[in-house]
């Protein structure tokens, strides 16, 4: 993309373009900018004869989801993937992959949509998106409408869930967003043996009172109670899902209720949500790690060798996790007598089952393209057919993108190899030629490769090559999980919101912990509880949050 191009572009989407706001199902089409190329949805103007793009580079942005990383040897995938899209569409391409920091990748991809200066420098074709930021760029100008491109996609032929992109479909039917996957959420993750100690069954867990004299069981400030990376995940949606017992019935962020946008950051449901996280970290029962916790730090605590400074609960990603929390306990030397027993999962407790029905599905993470305004949309098809048509392939790509590349990650020849060879946790493996089987993971020879990007349970085109990991563990933690989930609330956008949300987070946020860890002062102001932290965001906020309100309502 021409960098000239790219500025011209990201300085009309950015303030001309933004006059009008836009949530899945709205019309998005007024605020896009005249010059750019997807936005044919709104366009009088006759179609006009596109000549083929050869497209030799790919330059693409993902976060940690693509586990197949520098050092699980993304070099092997790149090298495969552009073998088999070259044979696809008859010349080479050339991958390159930028993969900022996971947990920094928000504020990464807004930083390399306006200088470029993230990773290798070099403005991305195509990048990985949370429902959260999708919302915020949706309208911008910035991303490439692929309605037409999905439409007429050769997976078309094999969705099994087509109501995942069509719902992001805006009333003029452009599509500026595409997923593979459903999106997936957390379930509560108990140890087994922490349950035994307790003298308790998972049964026995159904209401927060019981859930809450659970943790209290292990609070003597050397183990506590409950972990997460964070009291709120306040920066992306769906905010609660780390520590969705103490939330419950409350949603601090802009969600529909009733039919009407609400500000449920204001509502009293979240000043007691405070108040309760405030009362368990009091008590001790959630770890005082979890304000500052990156989500590896909570993980790892929680499966640590020393199991005398650990946790007996922890709210985490469902389906493969069940397996690789199971597997890094395992690897720790953490109730080996147990097996894949090691935990359990909680069902919803009662206050989340009568507030919103389960546990939070979240929307979806979104691939999208951005548009160079050039007038055509022959390049932007260029990306689509090399990444998002070949990425649902059934076949070669789609392995690759599911589970790595051949003979690095997973393979089908006859072999036998070994985990932790020459000790008292080794283990054969021995495969027969034609069986499918992943096999050691590259930076953990130890430990057996789960999946790349794409979740084989999640995908909306599953694969047609019979390449399915039967992992027992993992088909237990998806069964688990779609059997006790809800779809979570549409995430909002607005031009007001999309201005304000990062600064309005990072005070949120520091509402929230400083009312957790006990009080202090918020700009001169003292916070105790939860309704002083609503108030004091009130002062700040409160006139912002009501010109969101009317915008988001007035959709």
């Amino acid at each position: 993309m021409k960098k000239k191009v790219l500025s011209v572009l990201l300085a009309t989407a950015m303030v001309a373009s933004m006059a009008a706001c836009n949530n899945g199902g709205n019309d998005a089409s007024s605020a896009q900018p005249s010059t750019s190329a997807g936005n044919t949805g709104s366009s009088a103007a006759a179609p006009v004869e596109e000549t083929p793009y050869v497209l030799e580079d790919l330059y693409i942005t993902v976060d940690g989801t693509v586990t197949a990383n520098v050092d699980n040897r993304q070099d092997a995938f790149v090298e495969q993937w552009e073998a088999a899209v070259s044979e696809k569409l008859g010349h080479p391409i050339k991958l390159h992959i930028n993969q900022p920091d996971h947990s920094k990748y928000a504020d990464n991809i807004s930083q390399l949509l306006t200088t470029g200066s993230v990773g290798d420098g070099s403005y991305p074709d195509a990048m990985i998106m949370s429902a959260t930021m999708f919302r915020q760029y949706e309208s911008t100008g910035i991303l490439w409408n692929m309605a037409d491109a999905y439409d007429n996609a050769e997976f078309q032929s094999r969705i099994t869930l087509p109501s995942i992109n069509e719902n992001m479909k805006t009333k003029n039917g452009e599509l500026f967003g595409f997923a593979p996957t459903y999106g997936n959420g957390c379930v509560t993750y108990i140890k087994q043996s922490w349950l035994d100690k307790a003298g308790k069954k998972i049964e026995d867990i159904k209401t927060y009172d019981d859930y809450y004299n659970l943790l209290k069981t292990f609070a003597d400030g050397k183990t506590y109670g409950v972990i997460a990376a964070g009291f709120g995940k306040l920066d992306e949606a769906p905010y609660i899902n780390y520590m969705p017992e103490f939330w419950q019935d409350a949603y601090p962020a802009f969600y529909q209720k009733d039919g009407k946008w609400v500000d449920g950051f204001q509502e009293e449901a979240t000043a007691k949500a405070l108040d309760r996280l405030a009362q368990a970290y009091a008590d001790k029962i959630i770890d005082p790690d979890t304000e500052g916790a990156s989500t590896k730090i909570a993980r790892e605590k929680f499966f640590s060798n020393d199991q005398t400074t650990s946790e007996a609960a922890f709210t985490y990603w469902a389906g493969t996790w069940l397996r690789t929390l199971t597997n890094n306990m395992e690897k720790q030397e953490v109730d080996n007598d147990l097996g894949d027993d090691r935990l359990v999962q909680l069902p919803p407790i009662k206050e989340i089952k009568d507030s919103w029905g389960g546990y939070l599905n979240r929307e979806a993470p979104v691939w999208v393209i951005t548009d160079d305004g050039d007038g055509s949309n022959a390049r932007e098809q260029a990306i689509f057919d090399a990444l998002l048509e070949t990425m649902l392939d059934g076949d070669t790509v789609q392995t690759l993108w599911t589970y790595g590349a051949k003979g690095v990650h997973w393979d089908t020849k006859a072999e036998t190899f070994k985990t932790n060879a020459g000790t008292d946790k080794e283990k054969e493996y021995t495969y027969e030629e034609g069986k499918f089987h992943l096999l050691p993971t590259p930076n953990d020879p130890n430990s057996i490769w789960k999946k790349n990007h794409l979740d084989a349970v999640l995908v909306i085109a599953p694969l047609t090559n019979g390449y399915v990991d039967n992992d027992e563990l993992v088909t237990k933690g998806n069964k688990f999980f779609t059997e006790n989930c809800v779809d979570a609330p549409t995430a909002a956008a607005c031009e007001t919101l999309t201005e304000v949300n990062a600064d309005m987070t990072v005070d949120k946020t520091t509402l929230m912990n400083t009312v957790v860890a006990g009080g202090g002062k918020f700009e001169g102001t003292d916070i105790k509880t939860g309704a002083d932290a609503i108030a004091a965001y009130q002062k700040k906020w409160g006139d912002t949050a009501a010109q969101i309100l009317d915008e988001l309502n007035a959709q």
